[in-house]
């Protein structure tokens, strides 16, 4: 920094300022020093400067998920880095795979690491108190897409079961009565959200409930097919799939074409499809965008850290339903 300093003619709290980001630098003065760190190929050490600073920051963020390689998680994590630097810092990204023991291991490493905040994907309802205990010592902790009941913090998601009841109402409205549910681990609170919307659209539209279409506990594209083909063998099959999740919308349009089922058989998925515009007939969903809840996440958290003491908010993501043909065919 002292080489920086004398380079650009400037003091070495001007160089710290302009490193750091701070507004009371002029542009023509940022510019020159600016010009210097790239000369002298000046790196800071932010280990050490977290060691320096009052307050201890490392202008570091964790982000835990459920899957980083599930389209809808990396989306997610795209629109957290984005707004993450905007604001100058860096995101640590793990997954938890639905694992309590996991996910509590990848919070333990972010918090190692002295990270400034934490945005978490919950991996359970049962969550232990390693959230509680980092909210305590004052660091922000913001939940994306789930919420846990007992944690009192910021939380953005989509609303689930509204989203859901649109899914069922739009089936029903081409004529179809039996609507199988295929859903995600109950567990998870998203897919309680979904089959409880699931179920209130079968009411208020006078449809019975039939536990024999309803499939749960699906982790992956495999069983999700498995279980589609179980339904689509039985003596009495759907005419219509409502799939709770993408991965599990993946797996009944393998089984529907391995059937020859895909132009008989309507489909409609709570989230997008990567490429399912491309697939004939294209795939319908109920669509939320991944990279919003990311970014509002964010938001929510960068707010914290810049003082915000208020109360803790929830915020709603709207979804949206995207019509391409598969949610569309007709009951027989």
């Amino acid at each position: 920094m002292h080489e920086v300093a004398a380079l650009a003619g400037v003091s070495i709290k001007t160089v710290s300022r302009v490193i750091n980001r701070q507004p009371t630098v002029s542009p023509d003065i940022a510019t020159r020093v600016q010009h210097a760190i790239q000369l002298l190929n000046y790196r800071p050490n932010v280990a050490a400067i977290s060691l320096r600073r009052a307050d201890h920051k490392t202008s570091t963020i964790g982000l835990l998920l459920e899957d980083v390689a599930n389209p809808f998680s990396s989306a997610l994590h795209r629109g957290v880095e984005d707004t993450a630097a905007r604001y100058g810092m860096l995101v640590f990204a793990g997954s938890s795979d639905e694992d309590p023991i996991r996910a509590k291991h990848v919070i333990e490493a972010f918090v190692s690491h002295r990270v400034d905040g934490l945005i978490v994907m919950p991996a359970s309802p049962d969550h232990d108190g390693l959230l509680v205990d980092q909210q305590r010592q004052g660091k922000p902790v913001i939940l994306v897409d789930r919420k846990v009941d007992f944690l009192d913090t910021d939380s953005v998601t989509v609303n689930n079961r509204a989203g859901a009841l649109e899914a069922v109402r739009h089936l029903a409205a081409h004529g179809h009565r039996r609507i199988a549910f295929l859903g995600d681990a109950r567990s998870i609170w998203t897919a309680q959200e979904r089959h409880a919307g699931y179920c209130e659209g079968l009411a208020a539209l006078g449809i019975p409930y039939d536990p024999e279409l309803v499939r749960q506990d699906f982790p992956t594209v495999e069983m999700a097919e498995g279980a589609t083909l179980d339904l689509l063998a039985s003596a009495r099959p759907p005419t219509a799939l409502f799939t709770a999740q993408n991965l599990i919308t993946l797996g009944a349009v393998q089984a529907l074409r391995q059937r020859g089922l895909q132009h008989r058989v309507a489909l409609l998925g709570f989230d997008d499809v990567t490429l399912g515009d491309l697939l004939d007939p294209a795939i319908s969903a109920v669509a939320q965008d991944p990279r919003v809840l990311g970014r509002t996440g964010a938001e929510l958290l960068f707010a914290r850290l810049a003082g915000d003491r208020g109360p803790s908010k929830h915020v709603v993501v709207p979804t949206r339903m995207v019509v391409r043909g598969s949610g569309e065919i007709a009951a027989p």
